[in-house]
């Protein structure tokens, strides 16, 4: 059964996750129903961080009764800084290297993830790399693939980003390293290294349920990335296309987006 919205939110409580190249910082927002449920794990977008979750995680929270947890990628946020350049293979980088450690240090033995964007594909690895503990992936304006379309999307935000009041934007949420969130989001996905990726030999080691969330107007997408998540993965999957919506569905529609994670956590499991 999924929380009460109106129920009166608890402050959110902070860890520092430790790592071998710094440290982390993760934020927890308490559910109604943390005894019962495994936690909710977020993984942020390209240029994002905790706080630009803004109020969705207690939103889900209070929707679904679960724990709700976001972290700062190294690099990001509050996090520690980060100053090499992305690998190619970064976003199975982060399930293999950085999310047993959040898992551990949080004590994750079940849990469920929701990724946006970058980080829809950093949860696909995760789910299939901790399938032991992963009872639910959803994925929102997830890429499974680089398209046209992706590329198109970077280079119109690379020129809006040459506005100084967007980069002063930007290091509101990430300060000093605000020059290297943008450089490891631009440089990485239009360099000819990555031009090749895709999630297609993850995707069948997905083996838990699966929701994809994806906007009609996702500007950085199109709908063959969410059919070929919802196509691929080895569990039973369902697709919601949401109408009239870009790149940010939790941003734009909220409410819409919790109740619809609610209700598919809140389902039986497929037998």
């Amino acid at each position: 059964m999924s929380g009460s919205p109106g129920a009166a939110a608890a402050a959110p409580q902070d860890r520092w996750i430790a790592t071998g190249r710094g440290r982390l910082l993760a934020r927890r927002w308490a559910g109604s129903n943390d005894a019962a449920a495994a936690p909710l794990v977020l993984l942020h977008d390209s240029l994002g961080c905790v706080a630009l979750w803004r109020d969705f995680p207690a939103l889900l929270a209070r929707q679904t009764g679960r724990s709700v947890i976001a972290y700062d990628r190294l690099g990001f946020g509050q996090s520690d800084r980060r100053t090499d350049r992305l690998a190619p293979d970064f976003i199975e980088e982060e399930a293999r290297e950085f999310f047993p450690l959040l898992r551990e240090q949080l004590g994750l033995e079940r849990f469920a993830l929701f990724g946006h964007s970058v980080g829809g594909g950093m949860a696909v690895h995760c789910a299939a790399l901790h399938a032991d503990g992963c009872e639910a992936l959803i994925t929102e304006s997830a890429q499974a693939f680089v398209e046209d379309r992706t590329r198109d999307g970077i280079l119109q935000a690379q020129a809006a980003f040459q506005d100084p009041q967007e980069r002063e934007r930007l290091r509101r949420y990430h300060a000093d390293k605000a020059e290297w969130v943008l450089d490891a989001w631009i440089g990485t996905w239009l360099s000819p290294q990555f031009a090749s990726w895709s999630l297609n030999d993850v995707l069948p080691r997905v083996c838990c349920r699966t929701l994809v969330l994806h906007g009609s107007d996702d500007e950085y997408g199109s709908r063959a990335h969410p059919e070929a998540i919802a196509a691929r993965v080895a569990g039973p999957a369902r697709l919601e296309l949401l109408a009239d919506t870009r790149h940010v569905p939790h941003r734009e529609h909220p409410t819409q987006v919790a109740q619809r994670v609610a209700d598919f956590l809140a389902a039986a499991p497929a037998s």
